[in-house]
C-alpha cells in the first residue's frame, strides 16, 4: 500500500470532477505563485515576531520576553509562521491528509486574535480599519488574520471536516486561558486585562467576559468549518454530503 493510499486522518476526502478542474488547477496549493505567497507571509510573520521579541529585551519596555510569548497573539502567530512555510515549502501530496485541519484551526485563532484585538485591546479612539500600527502589530493583528481567512475561502481543499471539529479547535483557547489564570496567580501578570480578577468586577467580570470569547470562539469556529466545507463541495463539484472514503490522498 502506497504512502498515498494508507494516509488516514479526520474528515472525508471529496474528489474533484471534471468541471471544476480548470478552477481547482488555478487555485490548487502546489501553484507557484501560491506557495510563494504562503513562504513570504511567513517569513514575514516569523520576522514581525523577532522584532517584536527584541525590542521586549529593550530598557523600560514594560513586557519582558517570558510575557510575550505568553500572548495568545504571539503564540497563534508563530505555528502559523511556520504552518504557511512549511505549505509553501512541500507539495500537498506531501502533507497530512489532516493538515488542512490544523489550517482551519489556525484560521480561526487568527480571525479572533484580530477581532478580539479590535474589541478588547486596541487603544481607545484606534479604528478598526487601520493599518497605521506599529509594524509587527500591523502584521499580526491585521495582515495574519486577513491572509489566514482569504487562504481558507479560495485555496482549493479537497478534505471535509467533520463536524466536531469545531469542538476540537477549541481545545487550545481552553488550555490557554487555564495557563493563563495559573500563571496570574503565581506571578500576579494576567496576558490581557479581561483576564484579570484583580480588577474591578473581580472573577465574576472574568468570568463573564470569558464565557462571551468562548462563545464568540465556538461561533467563527462554526463559520470557519462550514467555510472550509463549503470550499470542498466547490472543489468536488457536490453541494450534497458524499460518501466518506478514508485513506485517500489529496487530489491535484
Amino acid at each position: 500500500m502506497s504512502r498515498r493510499e494508507s494516509a488516514s486522518g479526520p474528515g472525508e476526502f471529496l474528489p474533484p470532477v471534471r468541471r471544476n478542474t480548470a478552477a481547482n488547477r488555478a487555485l490548487h496549493p502546489d501553484r507557484p505563485w501560491i506557495r510563494a505567497v504562503r513562504i513570504a507571509v511567513g517569513i514575514f510573520v516569523l520576522a514581525a515576531q523577532v522584532q517584536k521579541t527584541f525590542d521586549a529585551t529593550l530598557p523600560g519596555n514594560d513586557v519582558d520576553v517570558a510575557q510575550l510569548f505568553s500572548e495568545f497573539t504571539v503564540q497563534g502567530n508563530l505555528a502559523l509562521g511556520l504552518v504557511l512555510i512549511l505549505s509553501g515549502v512541500r507539495p500537498r501530496s506531501r502533507l497530512p491528509l489532516w493538515w488542512d485541519h490544523i489550517f482551519g484551526a489556525l484560521v480561526l485563532y487568527l480571525v479572533k486574535t484580530g477581532i478580539i484585538y479590535v474589541v478588547l485591546v486596541a487603544p481607545p479612539g484606534e479604528p478598526w480599519w487601520s493599518w497605521d500600527l506599529y509594524w509587527p502589530q500591523m502584521v499580526h493583528h491585521r495582515l495574519a488574520p486577513l491572509v489566514t481567512a482569504l487562504d481558507w475561502l479560495l485555496v482549493t481543499r479537497t478534505v471535509r471536516g467533520t463536524w466536531w471539529g469545531p469542538l476540537a479547535w477549541l481545545g487550545y483557547p481552553v488550555a490557554f486561558l487555564a495557563f493563563s489564570w495559573i500563571r496570574g496567580g503565581l506571578d500576579g501578570w494576567y496576558v490581557y486585562d479581561f483576564l484579570d480578577p484583580t480588577l474591578d468586577g473581580g472573577w465574576a467580570t472574568v468570568f463573564v467576559s470569558t464565557a462571551q470569547v468562548l462563545v464568540a470562539f465556538l461561533v467563527v469556529a462554526a463559520i470557519v468549518h462550514a467555510a472550509g466545507n463549503a470550499r470542498v463541495a466547490l472543489a468536488a463539484g457536490r453541494p450534497a454530503r458524499a460518501k466518506s472514503v478514508r485513506g485517500a490522498g489529496v487530489a491535484a
